[in-house]
């Protein structure tokens, strides 16, 4: 990681893991086996409960390895912690499978309610970014209010750094939106064969999530930047980060302005 994600993250990350119900709740999640594991304890056989901590300590030494290795070449806190978290769960899931099939069930079902619960908004709806296809974006750019700013999250949720992301784009568009700029977000992952024509290489995840500023149906600006090196981001993707990028404050006091 770098030097200033480093120095910056920890209290940072303290604070989210806290505040933000995406974190929490896989914490109370992961909790849960304590409790679970101290019963399964008291009920199983010695020899059953042996073959459960050799498995234990196989998937955490495995954890260890794989946090490790990413913890050096990860860019950012925020994909660190986004790809624990996905290694945390596969590992739980299988650890579950060996306590009782009820139990990974169990847990199956809640880290789905989790991301279910990750991708509501997070203030009531108003000001919400749209939920699009390619083809609905493509209409809205060449045959509806062609003044619009339109501004385009390109993601897709199977991968943990677009399901953080998410988290804060509807926020934007609380701040944000008004009848020259509005929100939209393009899922990747269900529609692949459209990344092409945004301009978006699939063949890099780092690619994602991609956000384009739309004018009269023309993009005017993206992150990360068109080019043919390897895209990464130098920073978290940030609300401040999308903010200073694409000049949104300028956007909006030129709206209130009349310009």
């Amino acid at each position: 990681m770098s030097t200033n994600s480093r120095n910056a993250s920890p209290v940072h990350w303290v604070n989210r893991m806290i505040s933000e119900p995406y974190y929490l709740l896989h914490f109370l999640a992961f909790f849960f086996y304590i409790p679970v594991r101290c019963s399964a304890a008291h009920v199983f056989s010695p020899a059953r409960s042996a073959h459960l901590l050799h498995r234990e300590i196989q998937a955490l030494l495995a954890f260890c390895v794989l946090a490790a290795i990413k913890v050096v070449r990860t860019e950012s806190w925020e994909a660190f912690i986004a790809d624990t978290l996905f290694f945390a769960k596969i590992f739980l899931a299988a650890i579950a499978l060996v306590v009782d099939y009820r139990l990974a069930l169990w847990y199956a079902i809640a880290f789905l309610v989790i991301y279910i619960i990750s991708q509501q908004p997070a203030y009531g709806g108003l000001g919400t970014s749209s939920q699009l296809t390619p083809l609905q974006l493509e209409t809205l750019l060449t045959e509806g209010n062609t003044s619009k700013f339109w501004m385009v999250e390109f993601r897709s949720l199977s991968i943990s750094s677009c399901i953080l992301s998410s988290s804060f784009f509807p926020d934007l568009s609380i701040t944000f939106s008004t009848k020259s700029l509005s929100f939209g977000t393009v899922d990747l992952g269900l529609f692949p064969n459209a990344a092409e024509k945004f301009g978006i290489n699939l063949e890099s995840l780092h690619q994602l999530p991609t956000y384009i500023l739309f004018h009269d149906g023309a993009v005017i600006s993206c992150l990360p930047e068109a080019d043919s090196e390897a895209k990464l981001f130098d920073s978290p993707v940030s609300k401040k980060l999308l903010c200073r990028h694409f000049e949104l404050d300028k956007i909006l006091l030129d709206y209130i302005n009349g310009k």
